[in-house]
């Protein structure tokens, strides 16, 4: 069996002839990402080879890479199969767990009420305290531990997760912890994690990915507050249909077949050992009501936590992620849609795309005269571009005619270009690429990932509005929902055309409102069935397979 050394990490392992890198950096819990699920059209996961190595490996005829990063090593780590001892010079950043500055764990809340599921009752005579769900008691503890009751409220994004330790004698956030959803190590969006999870295998990687993740999480929130593990007894699981069927190991293949129906359906409790979850022996998970296949339970937590079926007028909320979710409530009446976004708005699947981490472009700006100002997360030096950082180049780009309205990029030699803007394009075999900073670039590609991205959320709102004969004028409030959208400007969002003109004064930003959500329902269990009965009433909009959605989406593609 060959060995395979990465080392830069110190770290050699053996794997069988024929093994991928990926697969081997895998092996070595060294998560590679690989956003187009190991298909090699990305690119993200070229790794340098060292010298020599070209005759111990196998690899494709056609690749993505240019040839000069061929002829000095570098390959793609899905693609490439090792058949002798290799050595890796440098791998591909691994993020693993995201600054938690970075990532959004508050958000807007208007339910009120505290009525947990979880309560305690000390026995004196046998020295022992007894803990139940509703009348039922599922288990005792030695000792009167009456003070120490918690739960875990828990959004599950496609990127990101944030636990929050909820004290459910009070109500109060005892502390709260985010990490990058490790699952996107192996599939980026929700489509191609349905198919990663085809199999038995896949889906164990994927839930396995999820757990140990939560757990590593929940051990640091313990120890920032020192609450044990063992007295949280109760969680709940907010995310969209498919992550909940991915975190409970349950097959999401239904998802992705006609006529997409979930396995989980929510308003549910499992128990969390079953799940993996190094918790209270017998603590609870409790999964919200899921309003379809791809109108999830966070979005459920959304209507809660904003109160949004008790809203007077009509109130237009969109969740911008790699699954954009909308939901119209016009006086307490609700019709949701969903659009398969992709991850492209995240900073994924672009070629200097990464995390929102110390060095990512977060804020762009090009002044009248072409001079390009840059903001990075932890002012490090420019590493590559965020959702927000690229949402602001493009709409910078758009402004000053960089980008057309077709999405193309203009040509290195456009005579009426500011001097400074045709300075920063450049234009090769490939592609055609705008210069941010040295290291870098947006290129052509990019563009379209973006364009299909941000054309799938515009014409689900465009689509949604229509459907229900509400124009956009009529709309009193946006309200815009999620970690990414937080970050977000309203002009930027309008200038690409996301959002319409109309839009302007309406748009405010409401957080994380799965997470607060996940809490109401957590600190509140007169919500569960409340909210049971209501998404059986949401009228959901399917835009798949519908005769003027693909016309509407082609004339949503430009800026």
């Amino acid at each position: 069996m060959p060995n395979v050394t990465f080392k830069n990490l110190y770290t050699t392992i053996k794997v069988p002839v024929g093994t991928s890198i990926m697969d081997a950096a895998r092996m070595a819990d060294l998560p590679i990402e690989s956003p187009c699920n190991q298909t090699g059209v990305c690119g993200k996961c070229r790794v340098k080879l060292s010298h020599g190595a070209n005759n111990h490996i196998l690899t494709p005829e056609d690749t993505v890479l240019h040839p000069t990063a061929v002829s000095q090593g570098w390959v793609l780590a899905c693609q490439t199969r090792i058949l002798k001892d290799i050595e890796i010079d440098r791998l591909p950043n691994i993020h693993t767990v995201k600054d938690p500055a970075s990532v959004l764990d508050h958000g807007h809340c208007d339910a009120k009420g505290f009525a947990p599921a979880i309560s305690k009752k000390f026995d004196p005579k046998k020295n022992l305290t007894e803990i139940f769900t509703g009348h039922d008691c599922i288990g005792t503890e030695p000792g009167d531990t009456r003070e120490h009751i918690f739960g875990m409220a828990v959004d599950i994004g496609t990127t990101t997760l944030v636990a929050s330790l909820i004290d459910l004698k009070t109500s109060r956030e005892k502390g709260s912890v985010s990490a990058l959803n490790p699952q996107a190590n192996f599939a980026q969006d929700v489509l191609s994690r349905i198919k990663f999870a085809d199999t038995q295998k896949g889906l164990q990687t994927l839930q396995n990915a999820f757990v140990t993740c939560l757990n590593q999480m929940v051990g640091t929130v313990c120890n920032k507050t020192g609450i044990q593990p063992n007295n949280i007894y109760e969680s709940v699981f907010s995310g969209n249909t498919c992550m909940l069927h991915l975190a409970c190991g349950v097959s999401p293949v239904s998802l992705g077949r006609y006529p997409y129906t979930p396995e989980i359906t929510g308003n549910q409790t499992l128990k969390a050992a079953d799940i993996g979850l190094e918790l209270a022996t017998f603590a609870r998970v409790y999964l919200p009501p899921v309003i379809s296949a791809y109108v999830g339970a966070d979005l459920t937590s959304g209507i809660l936590g904003l109160m949004l079926h008790k809203r007077s007028g009509i109130s237009l909320l969109v969740d911008i992620g790699t699954n954009g979710e909308i939901i119209l409530a016009e006086n307490g009446r609700l019709m949701a849609t969903s659009t398969a976004a992709g991850p492209a708005l995240e900073g994924m699947n672009i070629s200097c795309g990464m995390v929102a981490g110390p060095g990512a472009i977060e804020r762009v700006s090009l002044s009248d005269t072409g001079h390009i100002s840059l903001s990075t997360i932890a002012d490090g030096e420019p590493q590559g571009l965020c959702g927000s950082g690229l949402i602001d180049l493009v709409a910078e780009l758009v402004r000053h005619g960089v980008l057309l309205p077709t999405g193309r990029l203009a040509a290195p030699d456009a005579k009426e270009m500011d001097p400074h803007l045709l300075a920063a394009l450049s234009e090769n075999s490939k592609s055609r690429q705008f210069n941010v900073s040295k290291n870098v670039h947006l290129t052509q590609k990019d563009v379209r990932q973006v364009q299909l991205a941000k054309g799938a959320i515009q014409a689900g709102i465009a689509f949604l509005l229509k459907e229900t004969g509400i124009s956009p004028e009529q709309v009193d409030q946006v309200l815009i929902a999620g970690a990414f959208g937080y970050h977000l400007s309203a002009d930027g969002l309008i200038r690409i055309k996301l959002l319409p003109e109309v839009f302007k004064n309406k748009v405010s930003y409401v957080g994380n409102t799965s997470k607060t959500g996940a809490q109401a329902f957590l600190t509140n269990t007169a919500f569960r069935e409340e909210m049971d009965h209501l998404v059986k009433t949401v009228q959901v909009v399917e835009l798949s397979g519908h005769p003027e959605f693909e016309q509407t989406f082609i004339r949503c593609l430009g800026f």
